[in-house]
């Protein structure tokens, strides 16, 4: 017998059944989680999370140091940029590429107290004076710049060049600006106006507009003594904001001494200090961190690239 075919229609052509996956709605992106730009520090020990209740504000955690350097190779590395077009280049360009770089390997440095507690900063923020002029008169005002702790020598140059040539070109700026509004409120509203915002500070509730715009807000103040002429200062630290170290510079000076042959020979200094808080990190790691601030400034030429390793600080 002839085995019936059974014809081909629209009819008998089954459509299967849609699967889960296709009846499921369409997933939204998820979005890219906002990286904090400061966060707690809870790895430490007991004894560094008891010290800032003990030792409550800054001033009074403040240590000193003062050492010297050998500005020969810096000097020299200053000059190589000079003719490779940094031709603004100083010795402040250098102090602050150093210190970023001693960020990266000693990442404590970048630590500050706020309400009690330890912290750590993602960029390091450099505040310095600078005035427009070299005069008494000239007004003088404080700039910040942001980095992060691989930045090189030319991310310093061109980040502090702008900053600085945008504000003799036109003083004043954002800081001054706010300044100047809150200089007009009477002195006893003021003083009211300072302590709310000194509250404010304690919990991290001053938006970042206004921390963005403080220069007191910052991973470390530096200023250079060596354009006034003068050995640098212990210049003390703020109670308000989150500056944990200040760092100062000197002018250069000559001295006369004799090599390892016992030629006498001239050879230029520069002096500096540190006044830090204590609370950040303990004296161990301090000396750890000046010691490799000095092998820094006997190779300068490192400043060139990115570090090899950018290390974070604890959980």
């Amino acid at each position: 017998m002839e085995e019936t075919k059974t014809p081909v229609t629209e009819e008998t052509v089954q459509t299967p059944a849609p699967t889960e996956a296709l009846c499921e709605p369409e997933k939204k992106p998820k979005k890219e989680k906002k990286i904090k730009e400061a966060r707690r520090v809870k790895g430490i020990s007991p004894m560094a999370t008891m010290i800032p209740f003990i030792m409550v504000d800054r001033v009074g955690s403040q240590n000193f140091i003062a050492d010297t350097m050998d500005v020969e190779k810096l000097e020299k590395y200053m000059k190589e940029k000079q003719q490779a077009g940094m031709t603004n280049i100083s010795m402040m360009h250098i102090m602050i590429a150093a210190y970023v770089r001693l960020v990266a390997a000693r990442p404590a440095l970048n630590r500050f107290i706020r309400g009690q507690r330890v912290w750590t900063k993602r960029h390091v923020d450099v505040s310095l004076t600078i005035k427009k002029e070299m005069t008494l008169e000239s007004p003088d005002t404080v700039v910040k710049i942001s980095l992060l702790p691989d930045a090189t020598i030319e991310d310093v140059y061109n980040a502090l060049n702008e900053k600085i040539v945008g504000y003799r070109d036109n003083p004043g700026g954002n800081f001054d600006e706010t300044a100047k509004v809150l200089s007009y409120i009477p002195a006893l509203l003021l003083k009211g106006v300072i302590a709310l915002l000194r509250a404010m500070d304690y919990f991290g509730l001053i938006p970042k507009f206004l921390t963005d715009l403080s220069p007191f807000h910052c991973s470390y103040f530096i200023t250079s003594m060596g354009s006034l002429g003068i050995p640098p200062i212990h210049h003390h630290l703020y109670d308000f904001g989150t500056c944990p170290v200040f760092f100062a510079f000197g002018a250069k000076r000559r001295v006369y001494e004799p090599d390892a042959e016992g030629n006498i020979k001239r050879k230029s200094y520069v002096d500096y200090t540190f006044v830090l808080d204590e609370r950040i990190c303990d004296g161990y790691y301090y000396a750890s961190a000046m010691r490799h601030l000095k092998s820094i400034f006997k190779n300068p030429w490192q400043l060139d690239n990115p570090p090899a390793e950018v290390i974070p600080d604890i959980d």
